[in-house]
């Protein structure tokens, strides 16, 4: 109905709730969400859906969370292309390796501005992985770290979404072009 309960604050251990309205979320949360449930509904979709419900009320598991759906489909996308990882690599080997199996390094193309932006994608999956690091939930934040807020979590889980909705398109269009040969 538009509206949820968050927890503001604990009192004596108790927690105490606010009925909110709904975030609005993305314009692009649905295309996505279609996309990625299409490729994987049983774990890429569903941690697609957790990063998006964590944003506004857990930020720091938001983050993790974006980080780990690029992860995850970088995973999948080289099993399915029997390209392989090893499973010490971390997201920005993995992507760098994807990033060759689907054509998508920069120096794969010669085009000034599909360099540049092929590479500021690189960078942000890059960037994924180091916020994860110092904002998200998976570190200890320490008394004197920054705390991440609703707009970050906003900005990681989005980038992370659109980034993974594009690999997986870019997939599935070299999967039909290889199919059509």
């Amino acid at each position: 109905d538009g509206f949820r309960l968050v927890e503001i604050e604990r009192v004596s251990g108790s927690p105490h709730y606010e009925v909110r309205p709904t975030p609005a979320g993305s314009p692009a949360d649905q295309p996505i969400s279609d996309a990625l449930h299409a490729f994987d509904p049983q774990d890429v979709g569903p941690r697609w859906a957790a990063a998006m419900n964590s944003r506004e009320t857990e930020p720091g598991r938001a983050i993790a969370l974006a980080r780990t759906l690029l992860e995850d489909v970088c995973k999948w996308i080289l099993t399915e292309s029997n390209a392989g990882y090893a499973e010490a690599d971390d997201l920005p080997v993995l992507y760098r390796r994807l990033s060759k199996v689907l054509k998508l390094a920069p120096d794969d193309h010669t085009e000034q501005i599909f360099k540049q932006i092929l590479g500021s994608c690189a960078s942000i999956v890059e960037a994924l992985g180091a916020l994860r690091n110092k904002l998200s939930e998976a570190h200890s934040l320490g008394p004197k770290r920054a705390r991440p807020l609703p707009r970050h979590a906003d900005l990681a889980v989005n980038l992370s979404g659109s980034m993974a909705a594009f690999l997986v398109a870019t997939w599935q269009a070299r999967r039909e072009q290889e199919q059509a040969a």
